[in-house]
């Protein structure tokens, strides 16, 4: 009984990693999320499917980088996985500011000379 618990939880894991990746697909497919932006996530997916179905494998490669408890990886792992994305995105979000700024600006300009010139169109 006491093998129970933690195949139910690797079956679980595995099937929710599984749904995660074809959700992420669905969203590439329906143009609702850019395939570089996925790239993040595919791979996060399939780390989390090869340790759903390899349980010692967290543990292995803690021992190997000379982390005591493979859970505590994992928690460092994600947390600057997730800091170096949120970096990405921080600076995609600058430029596009920038441009809309931009953007804006030259609207505005194009705007003013319309009026000018009395050429504004109907």
């Amino acid at each position: 009984m006491e093998n129970i618990a933690p195949v139910r939880i690797q079956i679980i894991s595995i099937i929710v990693s599984l749904c995660f990746l074809a959700y992420i697909a669905f969203l590439v497919v329906k143009n609702k999320l850019r395939v570089e932006y996925s790239i993040f996530w595919i791979v996060s997916s399939l780390v989390l499917i090869l340790f759903s179905f390899w349980r010692q494998g967290l543990e292995i490669a803690a021992s190997l980088l000379g982390v005591y408890v493979g859970i505590n990886l994992a928690f460092a792992a994600a947390i600057f996985a997730v800091l170096i994305y949120l970096l990405h995105l921080s600076i995609v979000v600058s430029k596009l500011h920038e441009e809309n700024k931009a953007l804006a600006q030259r609207m505005a300009l194009i705007g003013e000379e319309l009026k000018s010139t009395g050429g504004e169109r109907k």
